[in-house]
């Protein structure tokens, strides 16, 4: 066969395979597309993290209580961090996990593995990050980079494929609020907008001044109804809030959470007296948050991960294309607001989340960020995008291997 006849076959059996590429890209869902990079995120996070079974299941200790009718912990030692309250010891964390827990503790009881919830929910959490990123007008190939610097980028990846108490909550809460991002540039459907608000506060209690902000994107943002939305927050809202003070009741005797001023009060690191959250500990979460660097070493591995984290600076710069976000006017600033409002808690409370990578506490707010961030994309030029995702994502990775590798977490 001569070798133009050659070239012309191949060339033929390119364009076949590009037009098969394309139909089978157009037969494919958004939901399923989102299914399938989910599910990728999850089993990512479960291998890296060698299917660790986290020691710190506090989660799975309150699900066990729960069973038997009651919410003090059966406390295996001082290494499960609950509070000694009248000769009994609870869980101060938010009970969200350990009530996705309950039908899968009812079957396999203490063995259970909290881990695996974390790394479910990071999949729940990365499938709603791509409707979203969708909803918002992201072309293909940005919607696949913000996703995997949602994943990878931020401390998501390395709270999931760990596991303990602590960071299955930042999981859930992110998780829960992506989930809400998506519905309301989805079909917006108030009641569940609200459902997955109150699900993130029953994860992580900063989330609470998100739950307002999400309700003015329906009505400002996505043009539903005042009289809907209020009605639906009040239903939902209200009975998240019977359940909170029931909550309170059974544990302190009151109808609010003193869990976290007891706990300061008994943590050395804390006071006697006093609040948790206080002006004075900002400066040190601003060092914390925007200056805390990896430290050097002259042997391998030649860079270690200080306990107290790494700002978000050097672990999600991605994030800095937040700032650039402009329009529409009220969505931008109604996101920055939540961002603020789920900040403010950790930058005033008295430690940072040490023993960690990264910044955990700020994964509360980076939902929003998240969201700002594809605004600026859609609206404006994405010169250095590639590239800092590119260097999130490998920081991100750097720090799950160095946890799991290095340190044997």
């Amino acid at each position: 066969m001569p070798s133009s006849g050659v070239v012309k076959h191949i060339r033929d059996a390119c364009t076949h395979l590009r037009d098969g590429v394309r139909l089978l890209r157009q037969s494919v869902t958004i939901p399923q597309r989102a299914a399938f990079v989910g599910l990728c995120a999850s089993i990512v996070a479960l291998i890296s993290g060698g299917w660790r079974a986290t020691p710190y299941n506090n989660q799975v200790l309150l699900a066990q209580a729960m069973l038997h009718g009651h919410l003090a912990i059966a406390w295996p030692g001082a290494y499960i961090d609950a509070l000694p309250w009248h000769g009994q010891h609870y869980v101060i964390e938010g009970p969200l996990p350990a009530v996705l827990l309950l039908p899968f503790v009812a079957l396999w009881g203490a063995a259970t593995n909290q881990t695996l919830l974390g790394v479910a929910l990071c999949g729940v959490a990365i499938s709603a990050a791509w409707r979203l990123l969708t909803a918002l007008g992201l072309p293909g190939a940005r919607v696949g980079w913000l996703t995997l610097a949602t994943f990878a980028g931020t401390d998501l990846w390395w709270c999931a494929s760990l596991g303990d108490v602590w960071f299955i909550a930042h999981v859930a809460a992110f998780a829960a609020t992506m989930l809400a991002l998506a519905e309301i540039w989805g079909e917006g459907r108030s009641w569940l907008v609200a459902l997955y608000g109150c699900a993130a506060t029953a994860a992580r209690f900063s989330m609470l001044g998100a739950l307002p902000i999400e309700a003015l994107l329906l009505v400002f943002v996505r043009r539903r109804s005042r009289s809907q939305v209020v009605v639906a927050y009040t239903i939902v809202v209200g009975l998240a809030l019977c359940g909170d003070i029931a909550y309170n009741l059974a544990r302190w005797g009151v109808p609010y959470d003193i869990g976290y001023t007891a706990w300061y009060h008994l943590d050395t690191a804390g006071s006697p007296t006093g609040s948790p959250f206080q002006l004075r500990y900002l400066p040190g979460e601003l060092v914390a948050w925007f200056f805390a660097l990896p430290i050097v070493v002259p042997h391998a591995p030649w860079l270690l991960s200080p306990m107290t984290g790494i700002g978000l600076p050097v672990t999600s710069p991605f994030l800095a294309f937040a700032f650039a976000a402009r329009r529409p006017y009220p969505t931008v600033w109604l996101l920055w607001l939540a961002t603020l409002l789920t900040a403010v808690p950790s930058l005033l409370y008295y430690v940072d989340g040490y023993d960690q990578f990264g910044m955990r506490h700020a994964l509360d707010a980076e939902p929003f960020l998240i969201a700002l961030t594809a605004l600026a994309l859609v609206s404006g030029p994405a010169r250095w995008f590639t590239p800092l995702v590119l260097w999130s994502s490998a920081v991100g990775g750097w720090g799950v291997w160095y946890w799991h590798a290095v340190l044997g977490r």
